[in-house]
Protein backbone atom coordinates (compact mmCIF):
# COMPACT_ATOMS: atom_id res chain seq x y z
CA UNK A 1 0.00 0.00 0.00
CA UNK A 2 1.49 3.32 -1.10
CA UNK A 3 0.91 6.17 1.32
CA UNK A 4 0.57 9.52 -0.45
CA UNK A 5 0.68 12.83 1.41
CA UNK A 6 0.21 16.42 0.31
CA UNK A 7 3.38 18.41 0.95
CA UNK A 8 2.82 22.13 1.56
CA UNK A 9 6.41 22.87 0.54
CA UNK A 10 6.17 21.37 -2.95
CA UNK A 11 2.40 21.95 -3.31
CA UNK A 12 1.87 18.39 -4.53
CA UNK A 13 0.71 15.01 -3.30
CA UNK A 14 3.72 12.71 -3.13
CA UNK A 15 4.32 9.07 -2.29
CA UNK A 16 5.57 8.98 1.28
CA UNK A 17 9.05 7.53 1.45
CA UNK A 18 10.45 7.65 4.99
CA UNK A 19 14.08 8.62 5.47
CA UNK A 20 14.43 5.39 7.46
CA UNK A 21 11.49 2.94 7.51
CA UNK A 22 12.68 1.65 10.89
CA UNK A 23 12.57 5.16 12.38
CA UNK A 24 9.61 7.09 10.96
CA UNK A 25 9.58 10.50 12.66
CA UNK A 26 6.85 13.16 12.93
CA UNK A 27 6.75 16.47 14.80
CA UNK A 28 3.58 18.50 15.39
CA UNK A 29 3.33 21.89 17.06
CA UNK A 30 1.41 21.50 20.31
CA UNK A 31 -0.43 23.85 22.65
CA UNK A 32 0.71 26.98 24.43
CA UNK A 33 -0.50 26.13 27.92
CA UNK A 34 -2.22 29.16 29.39
CA UNK A 35 -5.93 28.36 28.98
CA UNK A 36 -8.33 25.61 27.96
CA UNK A 37 -7.77 24.52 24.35
CA UNK A 38 -10.59 25.42 21.95
CA UNK A 39 -12.15 23.23 19.30
CA UNK A 40 -9.94 24.79 16.63
CA UNK A 41 -6.96 23.42 18.59
CA UNK A 42 -8.65 20.03 18.60
CA UNK A 43 -8.49 19.71 14.83
CA UNK A 44 -4.71 19.22 14.39
CA UNK A 45 -4.66 16.94 17.44
CA UNK A 46 -7.26 14.66 15.84
CA UNK A 47 -5.85 14.89 12.30
CA UNK A 48 -2.32 13.96 13.30
CA UNK A 49 -3.58 11.27 15.65
CA UNK A 50 -5.15 9.59 12.60
CA UNK A 51 -1.82 9.92 10.77
CA UNK A 52 0.05 8.50 13.79
CA UNK A 53 -2.31 5.51 13.87
CA UNK A 54 -1.87 4.93 10.14
CA UNK A 55 1.93 5.14 10.26
CA UNK A 56 1.98 2.67 13.16
CA UNK A 57 -0.19 0.28 11.17
CA UNK A 58 2.05 0.53 8.09
CA UNK A 59 5.50 0.57 9.72
CA UNK A 60 4.87 -0.99 13.14
CA UNK A 61 4.22 0.67 16.48
CA UNK A 62 7.87 0.47 17.58
CA UNK A 63 9.10 2.19 14.42
CA UNK A 64 7.19 5.48 14.63
CA UNK A 65 8.15 8.41 16.86
CA UNK A 66 5.57 11.16 17.27
CA UNK A 67 6.67 14.33 19.06
CA UNK A 68 4.16 17.02 20.01
CA UNK A 69 5.65 19.84 22.05
CA UNK A 70 4.30 21.89 24.93
CA UNK A 71 5.04 25.63 24.82
CA UNK A 72 5.33 26.62 28.47
CA UNK A 73 7.29 29.88 28.12
CA UNK A 74 5.46 32.65 26.30
CA UNK A 75 4.16 36.21 26.70
CA UNK A 76 0.55 34.95 26.89
CA UNK A 77 1.46 32.64 29.76
CA UNK A 78 3.16 35.47 31.65
CA UNK A 79 0.16 37.75 31.14
CA UNK A 80 -2.37 35.13 32.25
CA UNK A 81 -0.33 34.25 35.35
CA UNK A 82 -0.09 37.94 36.31
CA UNK A 83 -3.86 38.27 35.76
CA UNK A 84 -4.56 35.33 38.07
CA UNK A 85 -2.39 36.85 40.78
CA UNK A 86 -4.23 40.16 40.44
CA UNK A 87 -7.63 38.46 40.60
CA UNK A 88 -6.62 36.88 43.92
CA UNK A 89 -5.39 40.23 45.24
CA UNK A 90 -1.76 39.09 45.01
CA UNK A 91 -0.50 41.64 42.51
CA UNK A 92 3.27 41.64 42.79
CA UNK A 93 3.28 38.01 43.99
CA UNK A 94 5.61 35.24 42.84
CA UNK A 95 5.02 35.28 39.07
CA UNK A 96 7.29 32.31 38.36
CA UNK A 97 5.47 30.11 40.88
CA UNK A 98 2.13 31.14 39.37
CA UNK A 99 3.42 30.39 35.87
CA UNK A 100 4.44 26.89 36.96
CA UNK A 101 1.02 26.30 38.53
CA UNK A 102 -0.79 27.67 35.46
CA UNK A 103 1.17 25.67 32.89
CA UNK A 104 0.91 22.41 34.86
CA UNK A 105 -2.82 22.84 35.40
CA UNK A 106 -3.42 23.74 31.74
CA UNK A 107 -1.28 20.85 30.49
CA UNK A 108 -3.19 18.35 32.66
CA UNK A 109 -6.51 19.72 31.36
CA UNK A 110 -5.30 19.52 27.75
CA UNK A 111 -4.19 15.89 28.12
CA UNK A 112 -7.50 14.93 29.70
CA UNK A 113 -9.53 16.68 27.01
CA UNK A 114 -7.72 15.20 23.99
CA UNK A 115 -7.79 11.71 25.54
CA UNK A 116 -11.59 11.98 25.60
CA UNK A 117 -11.41 12.80 21.89
CA UNK A 118 -9.88 9.38 21.35
CA UNK A 119 -6.32 10.58 20.72
CA UNK A 120 -3.33 8.42 21.55
CA UNK A 121 -0.57 9.98 23.62
CA UNK A 122 2.39 11.04 21.44
CA UNK A 123 5.66 9.19 21.91
CA UNK A 124 7.16 12.29 23.53
CA UNK A 125 5.64 15.57 24.75
CA UNK A 126 8.67 17.79 25.43
CA UNK A 127 8.30 21.07 27.26
CA UNK A 128 10.10 24.14 26.00
CA UNK A 129 11.47 24.96 29.45
CA UNK A 130 13.21 21.57 29.55
CA UNK A 131 15.19 22.33 26.39
CA UNK A 132 16.66 25.78 26.99
CA UNK A 133 20.24 24.50 26.60
CA UNK A 134 19.44 23.00 23.19
CA UNK A 135 17.91 26.33 22.13
CA UNK A 136 20.96 28.28 23.29
CA UNK A 137 23.30 25.91 21.45
CA UNK A 138 21.24 26.29 18.27
CA UNK A 139 21.36 30.09 18.55
CA UNK A 140 25.14 30.01 18.92
CA UNK A 141 25.43 27.80 15.84
CA UNK A 142 23.36 30.31 13.86
CA UNK A 143 25.54 33.20 15.00
CA UNK A 144 28.72 31.29 14.10
CA UNK A 145 27.27 30.52 10.65
CA UNK A 146 26.45 34.19 10.00
CA UNK A 147 22.68 33.65 10.11
CA UNK A 148 22.10 35.50 13.40
CA UNK A 149 23.50 38.42 15.35
CA UNK A 150 23.34 40.03 18.78
CA UNK A 151 21.92 43.52 19.33
CA UNK A 152 20.69 45.21 22.53
CA UNK A 153 20.69 41.97 24.55
CA UNK A 154 18.66 40.24 21.81
CA UNK A 155 19.73 37.45 19.47
CA UNK A 156 18.06 37.92 16.08
CA UNK A 157 17.85 35.82 12.95
CA UNK A 158 19.13 37.63 9.85
CA UNK A 159 16.52 36.79 7.23
CA UNK A 160 18.62 38.27 4.41
CA UNK A 161 21.22 35.55 5.06
CA UNK A 162 18.80 32.92 3.70
CA UNK A 163 18.17 33.63 -0.01
CA UNK A 164 15.35 31.07 -0.22
CA UNK A 165 13.47 32.34 2.84
CA UNK A 166 9.75 32.19 2.07
CA UNK A 167 9.77 28.99 0.02
CA UNK A 168 7.23 27.27 2.30
CA UNK A 169 4.62 30.05 2.28
CA UNK A 170 5.60 31.35 -1.18
CA UNK A 171 4.57 34.89 -0.20
CA UNK A 172 5.91 38.06 -1.81
CA UNK A 173 8.23 40.07 0.44
CA UNK A 174 5.70 42.84 1.15
CA UNK A 175 3.10 40.25 2.25
CA UNK A 176 5.63 38.56 4.50
CA UNK A 177 6.53 41.87 6.14
CA UNK A 178 2.83 42.61 6.72
CA UNK A 179 2.07 39.13 8.04
CA UNK A 180 5.15 38.46 10.12
CA UNK A 181 3.92 40.43 13.15
CA UNK A 182 7.54 40.94 14.11
CA UNK A 183 8.47 43.53 16.68
CA UNK A 184 9.65 46.80 15.11
CA UNK A 185 12.94 47.74 16.74
CA UNK A 186 15.67 50.20 15.69
CA UNK A 187 18.43 47.71 16.48
CA UNK A 188 17.28 45.26 13.79
CA UNK A 189 19.29 45.11 10.58
CA UNK A 190 16.12 44.35 8.65
CA UNK A 191 12.42 44.64 9.60
CA UNK A 192 11.94 40.95 8.79
CA UNK A 193 14.57 39.77 11.27
CA UNK A 194 12.96 37.82 14.09
CA UNK A 195 13.81 37.17 17.71
CA UNK A 196 15.69 34.05 18.77
CA UNK A 197 16.35 35.24 22.32
CA UNK A 198 15.27 38.31 24.26
CA UNK A 199 15.88 39.82 27.70
CA UNK A 200 13.34 39.00 30.40
CA UNK A 201 11.55 41.65 32.38
CA UNK A 202 11.94 41.63 36.17
CA UNK A 203 10.03 38.74 37.71
CA UNK A 204 9.56 36.86 34.42
CA UNK A 205 11.11 33.45 33.69
CA UNK A 206 14.78 33.95 32.82
CA UNK A 207 17.85 31.89 32.04
CA UNK A 208 21.52 32.76 31.46
CA UNK A 209 21.69 34.04 27.90
CA UNK A 210 23.67 32.59 24.99
CA UNK A 211 26.33 34.25 22.83
CA UNK A 212 27.87 36.32 25.61
CA UNK A 213 24.67 38.31 26.29
CA UNK A 214 24.97 39.55 29.87
CA UNK A 215 21.27 40.05 30.63
CA UNK A 216 19.28 36.91 31.55
CA UNK A 217 16.53 36.18 29.06
CA UNK A 218 14.26 33.67 27.42
CA UNK A 219 13.81 32.10 23.99
CA UNK A 220 11.64 33.28 21.14
CA UNK A 221 8.80 31.01 20.06
CA UNK A 222 10.24 29.78 16.75
CA UNK A 223 13.57 28.55 18.11
CA UNK A 224 11.76 26.28 20.56
CA UNK A 225 10.40 23.94 17.90
CA UNK A 226 13.64 23.85 15.89
CA UNK A 227 15.55 22.80 19.02
CA UNK A 228 13.02 20.26 20.33
CA UNK A 229 12.41 18.58 16.97
CA UNK A 230 16.14 18.19 16.32
CA UNK A 231 16.82 16.88 19.81
CA UNK A 232 14.07 14.25 19.81
CA UNK A 233 14.03 13.28 16.14
CA UNK A 234 17.76 13.38 15.46
CA UNK A 235 19.93 13.37 18.59
CA UNK A 236 17.87 10.91 20.63
CA UNK A 237 17.24 8.58 17.67
CA UNK A 238 20.96 8.62 16.84
CA UNK A 239 21.80 7.53 20.39
CA UNK A 240 19.83 4.31 19.97
CA UNK A 241 21.37 3.29 16.65
CA UNK A 242 24.57 1.60 15.55
CA UNK A 243 27.66 3.75 14.85
CA UNK A 244 26.52 4.05 11.23
CA UNK A 245 23.57 6.13 12.44
CA UNK A 246 20.96 7.76 10.25
CA UNK A 247 21.38 9.24 6.82
CA UNK A 248 20.10 12.77 6.10
CA UNK A 249 21.55 14.55 9.16
CA UNK A 250 19.23 16.79 11.18
CA UNK A 251 16.17 15.98 9.08
CA UNK A 252 12.99 14.09 9.86
CA UNK A 253 9.99 12.85 7.92
CA UNK A 254 6.88 14.94 8.63
CA UNK A 255 6.22 18.28 10.29
CA UNK A 256 2.58 19.11 10.95
CA UNK A 257 0.36 21.85 12.31
CA UNK A 258 -2.47 24.21 11.49
CA UNK A 259 -2.45 26.24 8.28
CA UNK A 260 -2.07 29.39 10.38
CA UNK A 261 1.44 28.23 11.35
CA UNK A 262 2.83 28.14 7.81
CA UNK A 263 3.94 31.75 8.13
CA UNK A 264 5.77 32.93 10.08
CA UNK A 265 6.27 30.03 12.51
CA UNK A 266 7.11 27.15 10.18
CA UNK A 267 8.88 29.41 7.70
CA UNK A 268 11.13 30.55 10.53
CA UNK A 269 11.69 27.02 11.78
CA UNK A 270 13.01 26.05 8.34
CA UNK A 271 15.32 29.06 8.26
CA UNK A 272 16.71 28.30 11.72
CA UNK A 273 17.18 24.56 11.28
CA UNK A 274 18.58 24.68 7.75
CA UNK A 275 20.81 27.63 8.64
CA UNK A 276 22.21 25.97 11.76
CA UNK A 277 22.82 22.55 10.23
CA UNK A 278 23.58 23.55 6.62
CA UNK A 279 20.81 21.36 5.23
CA UNK A 280 18.44 21.93 2.36
CA UNK A 281 15.44 20.54 4.26
CA UNK A 282 14.24 20.36 7.84
CA UNK A 283 11.30 18.01 7.26
CA UNK A 284 10.71 15.91 4.17
CA UNK A 285 6.95 16.58 4.18
CA UNK A 286 5.00 19.53 5.58
CA UNK A 287 1.34 18.89 6.41
CA UNK A 288 -1.20 21.53 7.46
CA UNK A 289 -4.86 21.28 8.41
CA UNK A 290 -7.38 23.91 7.34
CA UNK A 291 -9.18 26.55 9.38
CA UNK A 292 -12.25 25.93 11.52
CA UNK A 293 -15.40 28.09 11.37
CA UNK A 294 -18.35 27.93 13.77
CA UNK A 295 -21.79 27.98 12.15
CA UNK A 296 -20.25 29.75 9.14
CA UNK A 297 -18.39 32.41 11.15
CA UNK A 298 -14.85 32.77 12.42
CA UNK A 299 -14.67 31.63 16.03
CA UNK A 300 -14.20 34.62 18.33
CA UNK A 301 -15.13 35.53 21.87
CA UNK A 302 -16.65 38.77 20.60
CA UNK A 303 -19.15 36.74 18.53
CA UNK A 304 -20.15 34.52 21.43
CA UNK A 305 -19.16 31.39 19.50
CA UNK A 306 -15.86 30.60 21.20
CA UNK A 307 -16.02 26.96 22.30
CA UNK A 308 -13.38 25.11 24.30
CA UNK A 309 -12.87 21.37 23.99
CA UNK A 310 -13.91 21.11 27.65
CA UNK A 311 -17.21 22.90 26.97
CA UNK A 312 -17.89 20.76 23.89
CA UNK A 313 -17.28 17.60 25.92
CA UNK A 314 -19.90 18.66 28.44
CA UNK A 315 -22.53 18.46 25.73
CA UNK A 316 -21.28 15.84 23.26
CA UNK A 317 -19.37 12.57 23.63
CA UNK A 318 -15.76 12.80 22.51
CA UNK A 319 -16.24 10.35 19.65
CA UNK A 320 -19.05 12.47 18.19
CA UNK A 321 -16.72 15.47 18.20
CA UNK A 322 -14.01 13.34 16.57
CA UNK A 323 -16.32 11.95 13.86
CA UNK A 324 -17.69 15.43 13.13
CA UNK A 325 -14.11 16.64 12.61
CA UNK A 326 -13.22 13.73 10.33
CA UNK A 327 -16.24 14.22 8.05
CA UNK A 328 -14.24 17.01 6.32
CA UNK A 329 -10.88 16.41 4.63
CA UNK A 330 -8.14 17.77 6.87
CA UNK A 331 -6.82 20.28 4.30
CA UNK A 332 -10.23 21.85 3.74
CA UNK A 333 -11.86 24.49 5.95
CA UNK A 334 -14.38 22.94 8.31
CA UNK A 335 -17.71 24.45 9.34
CA UNK A 336 -18.39 23.40 12.92
CA UNK A 337 -22.15 23.13 13.43
CA UNK A 338 -24.53 21.71 15.98
CA UNK A 339 -26.29 19.89 13.13
CA UNK A 340 -23.02 18.15 12.23
CA UNK A 341 -22.54 17.04 15.83
CA UNK A 342 -26.09 15.70 16.03
CA UNK A 343 -25.57 13.70 12.84
CA UNK A 344 -22.24 12.33 14.08
CA UNK A 345 -23.88 11.23 17.33
CA UNK A 346 -26.75 9.58 15.42
CA UNK A 347 -24.31 7.69 13.16
CA UNK A 348 -22.32 6.43 16.14
CA UNK A 349 -25.48 5.34 17.91
CA UNK A 350 -26.27 3.12 14.93
CA UNK A 351 -22.71 1.79 14.58
CA UNK A 352 -22.56 0.88 18.26
CA UNK A 353 -25.91 -0.89 18.06
CA UNK A 354 -24.80 -2.93 15.04
CA UNK A 355 -21.41 -3.94 16.51
CA UNK A 356 -22.38 -4.32 20.19
CA UNK A 357 -21.47 -7.99 20.65
CA UNK A 358 -18.99 -8.28 17.80
CA UNK A 359 -15.21 -8.46 18.24
CA UNK A 360 -13.24 -6.38 15.71
CA UNK A 361 -12.34 -8.12 12.48
CA UNK A 362 -10.12 -6.83 9.66
CA UNK A 363 -9.91 -3.21 8.56
CA UNK A 364 -11.60 -2.94 5.18
CA UNK A 365 -9.34 -2.32 2.20
CA UNK A 366 -11.40 0.63 0.94
CA UNK A 367 -11.01 2.48 4.25
CA UNK A 368 -7.27 1.85 4.36
CA UNK A 369 -6.82 2.96 0.76
CA UNK A 370 -8.73 6.14 1.51
CA UNK A 371 -6.53 6.94 4.50
CA UNK A 372 -3.42 6.18 2.45
CA UNK A 373 -4.58 8.80 -0.06
CA UNK A 374 -3.57 11.87 1.97
CA UNK A 375 -5.78 10.95 4.95
CA UNK A 376 -9.01 11.06 2.97
CA UNK A 377 -11.21 10.53 6.01
CA UNK A 378 -14.49 11.44 4.26
CA UNK A 379 -13.90 8.60 1.78
CA UNK A 380 -12.89 6.25 4.61
CA UNK A 381 -16.10 7.11 6.47
CA UNK A 382 -18.08 6.45 3.27
CA UNK A 383 -16.54 2.96 3.22
CA UNK A 384 -17.70 2.51 6.83
CA UNK A 385 -21.22 3.51 5.82
CA UNK A 386 -21.12 0.77 3.16
CA UNK A 387 -20.12 -1.72 5.84
CA UNK A 388 -22.92 -0.44 8.05
CA UNK A 389 -25.42 -1.16 5.30
CA UNK A 390 -24.05 -4.66 4.82
CA UNK A 391 -24.07 -5.29 8.58
CA UNK A 392 -27.68 -4.11 8.81
CA UNK A 393 -28.55 -6.67 6.11
CA UNK A 394 -26.80 -9.39 8.11
CA UNK A 395 -23.78 -9.87 5.83
CA UNK A 396 -21.21 -12.14 7.46
CA UNK A 397 -18.16 -10.29 8.79
CA UNK A 398 -19.53 -6.83 8.00
CA UNK A 399 -20.10 -5.82 11.62
CA UNK A 400 -16.62 -7.03 12.60
CA UNK A 401 -15.11 -5.14 9.67
CA UNK A 402 -17.07 -2.02 10.63
CA UNK A 403 -15.75 -2.14 14.19
CA UNK A 404 -12.13 -2.70 13.11
CA UNK A 405 -12.29 0.02 10.47
CA UNK A 406 -13.88 2.51 12.86
CA UNK A 407 -11.25 1.73 15.49
CA UNK A 408 -8.54 2.50 12.92
CA UNK A 409 -10.00 6.03 12.95
CA UNK A 410 -10.11 6.13 16.75
CA UNK A 411 -13.87 5.40 16.93
CA UNK A 412 -15.99 2.65 18.55
CA UNK A 413 -13.55 2.44 21.47
CA UNK A 414 -16.25 1.97 24.13
CA UNK A 415 -18.66 -0.80 24.94
CA UNK A 416 -22.17 -0.34 23.57
CA UNK A 417 -23.42 -0.15 27.17
CA UNK A 418 -21.06 2.68 28.11
CA UNK A 419 -21.90 4.54 24.94
CA UNK A 420 -25.63 4.28 25.59
CA UNK A 421 -25.15 5.47 29.16
CA UNK A 422 -23.53 8.77 28.16
CA UNK A 423 -25.55 11.87 28.99
CA UNK A 424 -24.74 15.57 28.57
CA UNK A 425 -24.19 17.63 31.67
CA UNK A 426 -27.46 19.07 32.90
CA UNK A 427 -27.87 22.84 32.60
CA UNK A 428 -30.37 24.53 34.91
CA UNK A 429 -31.48 27.81 33.40
CA UNK A 430 -32.76 30.61 35.64
CA UNK A 431 -34.42 32.60 32.86
CA UNK A 432 -35.03 35.66 35.04
CA UNK A 433 -31.37 35.85 36.03
CA UNK A 434 -30.34 35.09 32.45
CA UNK A 435 -32.44 37.99 31.13
CA UNK A 436 -30.79 40.25 33.71
CA UNK A 437 -27.32 39.13 32.59
CA UNK A 438 -28.14 39.68 28.91
CA UNK A 439 -29.44 43.15 29.70
CA UNK A 440 -26.32 43.96 31.72
CA UNK A 441 -24.14 42.79 28.85
CA UNK A 442 -26.11 44.91 26.37
CA UNK A 443 -25.62 47.95 28.63
CA UNK A 444 -21.88 47.25 28.86
CA UNK A 445 -21.58 46.99 25.09
CA UNK A 446 -23.51 50.22 24.63
CA UNK A 447 -21.09 51.92 27.04
CA UNK A 448 -18.20 50.37 25.06
CA UNK A 449 -17.12 48.44 28.16
CA UNK A 450 -16.24 45.39 26.08
CA UNK A 451 -14.18 43.79 28.83
CA UNK A 452 -17.26 43.59 31.07
CA UNK A 453 -19.42 42.43 28.15
CA UNK A 454 -16.93 39.64 27.42
CA UNK A 455 -16.81 38.69 31.09
CA UNK A 456 -20.60 38.26 31.24
CA UNK A 457 -20.64 36.25 28.01
CA UNK A 458 -17.79 33.97 29.19
CA UNK A 459 -19.45 33.51 32.58
CA UNK A 460 -22.66 32.35 30.90
CA UNK A 461 -20.77 30.07 28.52
CA UNK A 462 -19.05 28.45 31.49
CA UNK A 463 -22.55 27.76 32.82
CA UNK A 464 -23.55 26.13 29.53
CA UNK A 465 -25.38 29.08 27.99
CA UNK A 466 -24.28 30.22 24.54
CA UNK A 467 -25.18 33.78 23.53
CA UNK A 468 -25.66 34.69 19.88
CA UNK A 469 -25.71 38.31 18.72
CA UNK A 470 -27.94 39.03 15.74
CA UNK A 471 -29.19 42.20 14.08
CA UNK A 472 -32.39 41.80 16.08
CA UNK A 473 -30.65 41.48 19.45
CA UNK A 474 -29.11 38.70 21.56
CA UNK A 475 -30.52 35.19 21.70
CA UNK A 476 -29.36 32.26 23.81
CA UNK A 477 -29.32 28.50 23.73
CA UNK A 478 -28.01 25.68 25.85
CA UNK A 479 -24.59 24.79 24.49
CA UNK A 480 -25.00 21.31 23.07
Amino acid sequence: MNLRLYDTLTREKRVFTPLDPANVRIYVCGPTVYDFAHIGNARPVIVFDVLFRLLRQVYGEQHVTYVRNITDVDDKINARAAERLAQRGEKGGDLNAEIRALTEETYINFKADVALLGCLAPTVEPRATEHIEQMKALIERLIAAGHAYVAKDHALFAVASMPDYGRLSKRPLDEMIAGARVEVAPFKRDPMDFVLWKPSRPGEPAWPSPAGIATPGRPGWHIECSAMSDYWLWDKVQESLSPAGLAHPHQFDIHGGGIDLVFPHHENEIAQSCGAFHTRRMANYWMHNGFLMVEGEKMAKSLGNFITIRDALKNWPGEAIRLAMLQTHYRQPINWTEAGLREAKRVLDHWYALTADTPPGIVCVEALEALADDLNTPRAIAALHELRGEAARGAEGAAAGLKASAQALGLLRHTAEDWSAWRPEAVDVDEEQLAHSIAARAAARKAKDFKEADRIRDELLAMGILLKDTKDGTTWEVAR
